[in-house]
């Protein structure tokens, strides 16, 4: 089977982030492939395990990859403090005689993030709102790779590996099926008090979650870790304000020092981003009726990644900008606005002193003690009674289903599959039992023949 058609097959998005169907991406040739080992997010370290783990595997698929892009340049990025998964990788590249280069980074949020990360390793910048192909590059990150490999084996995506840390006491890895409810996960890692709540994902773009909401929430193709966090943490309050709030602040306090322009990685990269800006007209935003002023006054938020730069570390005010971009660019579509995009965008001089220490970023979060804590337990497998599995775990359109309610599947059985001409993934049973309810617009859930 050829390599897109096993992964559209097996049902593979990238395995980080928004989950973009990965037969799409890779439905391209490039002159560069980057496997994404740098993680992004702070107290994220599930690529750094799987690295040490199956350096072997990763490597394999990687070649595999690169040889259907047409890669000539074959990079794995990571940063220069991961020694452990440097030695595990140099080793496995050396073992198979592989062509891949180890690209060394500095520990800086967000370095994971993929245009951040092309910028770095090859020089080029992506044009705005464009992606790593417009540079002759693409990006997978660890764990899409890894479940490429499988899905040449004809194994499809049916389990997940995530971290659960914070306010815990075994923070620790999972390998867990599909589907499996959050609470249960946490649960293995005993929080420390049964009040808490919990974010999905990093603490900087990661969805942030009040404690009743946790038997409402389960595993994903996309879900990487759970931070779990005492009552009243700062993330978790300031993720609750309205809009209405942040866009009173803004008004009356923002004291335009730009610091949230200046330190934003997509101005620095070259991208007309101007949080400052936004701000500063953001009082006018009601009044103004024509699309060309709309467009003059607020277009920049168009470029805005939300990796929360500009409010969770820049802004000396403890303003929102990144909150107040996205309303902004709900606007803009609203109003059928697409700000000019800018095809070739130049660096700008002030870069590698702008970026941002992980260490730094995780104390002004208020995380410290909850850092480089991952070692201590054995990654855990474990297998629910049920299993709820969204038929929509991906950028595009949601899988229909095409089982009945009282169906029993097997693991990796096909349930839910890709409709014509759309961006959409296929879904698979990730344990064995019978289908208790069908949610056509939301959900399947299987529940085990134990």
């Amino acid at each position: 089977m050829k390599l897109i058609e096993a992964v559209r097959s097996a049902g593979v998005v990238g395995a980080g982030g928004a989950g973009f169907p990965t037969h799409v991406k890779l439905n391209a040739k490039a002159d560069i492939f980057i496997v994404n080992a740098a993680e992004c997010e702070p107290l994220i370290e599930t690529d750094k395990y799987l690295m040490r783990t199956f350096p072997e595997e990763l490597i394999a698929s990687a070649e595999l990859i690169a040889a259907h892009l047409g890669s000539k340049k074959k990079i794995i990025a990571l940063k220069s403090k991961y020694k452990e998964e440097i030695e595990a990788l140099s080793t496995a590249i050396h073992k198979v005689k592989s062509s891949f280069e180890l690209v060394q980074m500095p520990s800086f949020y967000p370095a994971g993030d993929e245009q951040i990360l092309v910028q770095f390793v090859t020089g080029r910048t992506v044009p705005e709102r464009g992606l790593p192909l417009h540079v002759g590059a693409v990006v997978d990150n660890v764990g899409t790779v890894l479940n490429v490999g499988e899905a040449v084996c004809g194994k499809p995506v049916t389990d997940k590996f995530l971290s659960v840390v914070g306010e815990v006491e075994k923070p620790m890895m999972l390998k867990v099926p599909i589907g499996t409810p959050i609470k249960e996960c946490i649960d293995i890692a005993m929080p420390i008090s049964s009040e808490y709540d919990f974010i999905i994902g990093g603490p900087m773009m990661g969805k942030v979650h009040k404690g009743e909401e946790v038997y409402n929430e389960f595993v994903t193709k996309t879900t990487g870790n759970v931070i779990v966090l005492p009552k009243g943490h700062y993330l978790v309050e300031r993720a609750s304000l309205s809009l209405s709030s942040i866009a009173a602040q803004a008004r009356s306090a923002c004291v335009q020092c730009k610091m949230c322009t200046d330190m934003c990685p997509r101005y620095l990269i070259g991208h007309d981003i101007r949080p400052n800006q936004i701000m500063r007209n953001l009082y006018k935003e009601k009044v103004i009726c024509e699309n060309a002023e709309y467009e003059r006054a607020f277009g920049s938020a168009a470029n805005c990644c939300d990796c929360g730069v500009c409010e969770m570390f820049a802004c000396p005010m403890g303003l929102s900008p990144r909150k107040v971009n996205g309303y902004i660019k709900s606007q803009l579509a609203e109003r059928k606005i697409s700000p000019i995009k800018n095809q070739s965008p130049q660096v700008r001089e002030d870069l590698k002193w702008r970026r941002i220490p992980t260490e730094r970023l995780i104390a002004r979060l208020g995380l410290t003690k909850y850092a480089s804590l991952h070692a201590k337990e054995p990654c855990k497998e474990y297998v629910p009674k049920s299993v709820t599995l969204y038929f929509k775990q991906h950028i595009g359109v949601g899988a229909q289903a095409c089982r009945e309610v009282g169906e029993f599947v097997q693991k990796g059985d096909l349930i839910a599959v890709t409709g014509e001409n759309v961006l959409c993934a296929n879904l698979h049973a990730s344990i064995s039992g019978k289908i208790t309810l069908i949610d056509s617009e939301k959900a399947v859930i299987i529940g085990s023949e134990e």
